[in-house]
């Protein structure tokens, strides 16, 4: 298993030298993305985005900013909201802060973090791979994908099957119709193919 507490502490070192200040930034990462209620938006997830994105790490412009953007992007998570992107961002943008990155930097991972949101196909080179490493996981083999699947169902149990279905259906839907879900070629050509598949026949399950 990746050490999460030493990659971020790693990155934090660059900008302070307050380790104090960085350890409870860190203790906060992990008690958010550790709640009650998260099944798939967890640390496991985190985790998965770097190792992801370890496999582009030579294309990547910016890789301290993505870092801290993958590790702020789902700070804040309640499935009932539609503002846990902004609301991530805003977190992300007050931590940095305190931890001495410039206002540059800052708003960068501020706006990767955003595009999470609508998973819109950016400018940015690095904000287009975070957003496949983000969604990577629909490209993986039909159980893995069964399997968040499910925990994304359990994130969402406050609704109901009659609520729930249509909502899951639009979104993969959306998806579908994408000219491409991946952005980049390197995901496109990994992932591309399969996630329509698994796309098409969790459709067929709903």
């Amino acid at each position: 298993m990746m050490n999460l507490k030493e990659k971020f502490t790693d990155l934090c070192l660059l900008f302070s030298k307050d380790q104090d200040l960085i350890n409870r930034f860190w203790q906060e990462i992990e008690k958010k993305y550790s709640e009650k209620g998260r099944y798939y938006h967890d640390l496991f997830h985190l985790e998965n985005m770097f190792l992801e994105l370890e496999t582009v790490k030579e294309h990547l412009k910016d890789p301290v900013a993505i870092s801290f953007s993958v590790f702020y992007h789902d700070i804040i998570y309640d499935a009932s909201s539609k503002s846990n992107e902004e609301k991530s961002a805003w977190r992300a943008a007050e931590r940095l802060q305190q931890l001495g990155l410039n206002s540059e930097m800052i708003s960068k991972i501020s706006s990767q973090i955003l595009a999470t949101k609508s998973h819109q196909l950016s400018d940015d080179s690095d904000t287009n791979y975070l957003l496949d490493a983000d969604l990577s996981i629909l490209g993986k083999d039909f159980e893995v994908y069964l399997d968040y699947t499910r925990k994304i169902r359990k994130e969402y149990s406050i609704y109901p099957d009659l609520l729930y279905k249509p909502g899951r259906r639009k979104v993969l839907n959306h998806f579908l119709e994408l000219e491409s879900i991946f952005k980049t070629t390197d995901f496109r050509d990994r992932y591309e193919q399969q996630a329509r598949e698994n796309i098409a026949a969790e459709l067929q399950l709903l």
